[in-house]
């Protein structure tokens, strides 16, 4: 066991050293404090901890989303309900002080937990000289395990000119700060991070366009899912260029001029816009840490290649979250953290990779978990499909919130769940009843039996679920 502390000393030698303080990292020191006594540390060269999801990327945007939507209630459906009056106006830097506010808190409870868990913050940025050791600045730190949860950065636009300056062409750390409400903004990428800061623009007044270069947004999501969600984004007043490749983007002091071709016939055009999001995806963040120099092996992606356990080709090194493969997300990164100290601490830490969630927060929500329809046919599975409608769902035409719907996929020989995926009101929390339902082995039958609230979102769960069988109550 170490020795007691002594007002600020950080000790030089540790048991684990984990370079990243974002969402991989959060859960990792108390889980490995409640397998085995540990001397832990945190590299971070930030001014504060919780990385991307908690400064720059999760939290903030979910505020400004939060925010947006209110103002859309206020303007669209506060009148329908008997709330008459003027409507409110958008303080812009209030609004962002708002958001500096939830960061605030957020980063703040992350340093609260390195106290009550005894964990050392290395300010400063990282790298791996050797194993067993970390260099942070001019010092250099010995552990037994070195976990590298670095996290990811935002991309380029493939094969563009396009220079990033984070004023007039942002990424969406850029975008949480822009100085003032564009007029225009036009977005590269029609994933998540786009949509869903596209649909905070919209919503203030901002005209959108997204340019994509493939035919449908959210290109890994249930197809049937895509279409309604980009139909339902249109009516909100996303415009929408599909099949185009930007090849360019040049700047004034004030402007930007995207030049695209479209693939269906070569043609090029070009359109302008106050700011130019580029959201063409994530790559890792493991620059500067050695990682080549130490022979540990990496993919063409960039990616950190592991052992299945979190262990790299160097022993006593492993990495976690957005510099391995699979989604970037951050609770995937959170769940291996907490596997990669069970396995430290020699214990059999695991992480069902067929049962991570994935959300869009728009309005409505999108969440989606395990296989999509076009994945069952590609792998020549035989399924049953159980849909529901929100429209059928008291509470939600109560709320005006009557899109979408929920869709269940189920194994047609046992009933068993292979997916859900639900676009409508609060789906980023009741897709979680199906994870819960898929880590247990559940049948469609199995959610479809059990007594749901009224009136709640969730009874449209259920209906899904009856309609894998003999069908829904209310259709």
């Amino acid at each position: 066991m170490p020795p007691p502390r002594k007002g600020k000393t950080t000790w030089r030698q540790y048991d684990v050293i984990v370079i990243g303080s974002g969402p991989g990292r959060r859960t990792w020191p108390p889980s490995a404090a409640r397998s085995w006594v540990v001397k832990t540390a945190c590299v971070e060269g930030r001014e504060t901890l919780g990385g991307t999801c908690l400064n720059v990327g999760c939290i903030p945007s979910k505020a400004l989303l939060h925010a947006s939507h209110q103002l859309h209630e206020a303007e669209e459906n506060f009148a329908k309900m008997g709330l008459k009056g003027k409507a409110p106006t958008v303080d812009w830097k209030q609004m962002l002080s708002y958001k500096e506010d939830v960061i605030g808190q957020n980063t703040k409870g992350i340093e609260f937990l390195f106290k009550k868990n005894k964990i050392d913050w290395l300010k400063g940025w990282g790298s791996i000289p050797e194993a067993g050791k970390v260099k942070v600045g001019d010092e250099t730190y010995e552990t037994k395990n070195i976990i590298v949860a670095t996290g990811s950065e935002a991309s380029s636009v493939p094969g563009a000119e396009v220079e990033i300056d984070e004023k007039i062409v942002v990424t969406s750390t850029g975008a949480l700060e822009l100085g003032k409400i564009p007029k225009k903004m036009v977005v590269i990428g029609a994933g998540v991070i786009g949509l869903e800061m596209g649909s905070v623009y919209s919503r203030l007044g901002t005209e959108v366009e997204v340019i994509e270069f493939l035919d449908k947004i959210t290109p890994t999501m249930d197809q049937e899912v895509s279409r309604n969600f980009q139909r339902l984004l249109g009516k909100q007043g996303l415009n929408f260029t599909m099949g185009a490749a930007v090849s360019k983007v040049e700047t004034t002091k004030t402007k930007a001029k995207i030049t695209y071709k479209l693939r269906k016939d070569d043609s090029e055009h070009t359109t302008e816009a106050d700011v130019v999001l580029v959201a063409t995806g994530r790559k890792p963040f493991t620059d500067g840490l050695g990682l080549e120099a130490l022979g540990i092996e990496t993919t063409k992606g960039g990616q950190v290649k592991t052992d299945g356990h979190w262990a790299t080709s160097v022993k006593g090194i492993y990495a976690i979250g957005d510099a391995i493969e699979g989604p970037m997300l951050a609770h995937k990164a959170e769940d291996e953290g907490m596997a990669c100290a069970e396995v430290i601490a020699g214990k059999a830490g695991h992480v069902n990779y067929n049962v991570i969630p994935s959300v869009i927060y728009t309005h409505p929500e999108v969440a989606a978990v395990g296989a999509t329809e076009q994945e069952l046919k590609e792998a020549g599975k035989a399924y049953k499909v159980g849909k529901f409608s929100f429209m059928g769902n008291g509470r939600a035409k109560a709320n005006f919130a009557g899109d979408g719907f929920v869709k269940i996929l189920a194994d047609k020989e046992t009933d068993r769940i292979l997916g859900a995926h639900i676009i409508g009101p609060a789906a980023g929390d009741l897709i979680h009843e199906i994870c819960v339902g898929m880590e247990f082995g559940a049948a469609a039958e199995d959610i479809a039996l059990t007594c749901h609230a009224h009136p709640t979102y969730s009874e449209a769960v259920r209906e899904a679920a009856l309609a894998c069988g003999d069908g829904p109550i209310h259709s």
